[in-house]
């Protein structure tokens, strides 16, 4: 290639903040639950660069980028019919046949959604200001981009921290692109507030405490899904919980079956019978599950269990 700038390099990252900045200094994004991505472009030829550096593009054969000389800076990301972000599908493309990649590129494609143009032509643009980077990436002759929305003030940014979206970039309008730092971006996660009903548990490392409880929610079938785990619990709370849990054994008990908890190991766990409610937050929501483990927030004695919907995670 020869672009002003060619793979590896490394992307500007974002801090953690618990809410949004205010302040006209400040552009507003919505967060992706995706893979990171730098695309480069120059004539025919495309690469595709994952934020660790890695080649990308045998894995994402639909994704195709117009012809021209640039560089962009986005997401690859896959929704299911809800719009919900689903990294565990996207995640399942990193395969080593071919021929699987390409079936899933048809049953599931992915998208890129570009968020910087960091070279056009033969000029990197890494020095120019956010907000200059931006008109450039908005005026790129490149048909078929998509470009993320973006707004200028916290109080429009507050939709993306609601309905399906994962959160919120924030990025200061004047500051140039720094690859591998973290600086000039800001992220702020989306926290979701849930009712799940305690469908099982899993012993702790210490003897005779519970390590985790796992959560299930009910569709419109009746149908109860587990939808993931909390493993919040204090170190009384784990030894007390085992004497609390055991009037509800189902009597199940196995070590992992898939089909019904976790098939990426073997894990031991306790069955309960679907009569505890708890309210758990969390702030990742993959497909039909609660990507990282939720916090637990506290006993829900008043909820019905059936109460517990799966809607829960679109809303």
């Amino acid at each position: 290639m020869t672009l002003p700038l060619n793979p590896p390099l490394s992307p500007q990252l974002a801090r953690s903040r618990s809410s949004l900045p205010s302040g006209d200094s400040w552009a507003f994004e919505p967060k992706f639950d995706g893979f990171r991505a730098i695309v480069f472009v120059d004539g025919e030829e495309v690469r595709i660069q994952s934020r660790g550096g890695r080649p990308l593009e045998r894995y994402f054969p639909e994704l195709r980028f117009a012809p021209g000389r640039y560089v962009v800076d986005g997401e690859i990301v896959i929704e299911d019919e809800h719009g919900v972000q689903m990294f565990d599908t996207l995640s399942q493309r990193i395969h080593p046949a071919a021929s699987r990649i390409e079936l899933l590129s048809v049953e599931t494609p992915a998208r890129f959604v570009a968020f910087d143009l960091l070279a056009e032509g033969d000029r990197t643009l890494l020095e120019l200001p956010f907000g200059e980077r931006r008109a450039a990436l908005d005026a790129l002759d490149a048909p078929g981009l998509e470009r993320t929305p973006l707004v200028r003030t916290s109080e429009e940014a507050a939709q993306w921290l609601k309905g399906t979206s994962e959160g919120v970039v924030a990025k200061e309008w004047d500051a140039p692109y720094r690859p591998g730092e973290r600086k000039g971006m800001a992220k702020i996660k989306r926290v979701r507030t849930l009712d799940c009903v305690i469908v099982g548990w899993r012993p702790g490392k210490e003897p005779a405490t519970v390590g985790s409880l796992i959560l299930g929610l009910y569709d419109d079938d009746g149908e109860l899904h587990v939808v993931g785990h909390t493993s919040s619990l204090r170190a009384a709370e784990r030894r007390e919980l085992v004497g609390r849990l055991a009037p509800y054994g189902s009597g199940e008990s196995g070590s992992a079956d898939p089909s019904r908890w976790r098939s990426d190991k073997e894990l031991e766990w306790v069955g309960l019978r679907p009569e505890l409610v708890v309210e758990v937050s969390c702030d990742h929501i993959s497909g039909r599950r609660i990507r990282h483990g939720a916090k637990l927030r506290r006993w829900r004695d008043d909820k019905p269990p059936r109460d517990c919907r799966i809607e829960q995670l679109f809303e």
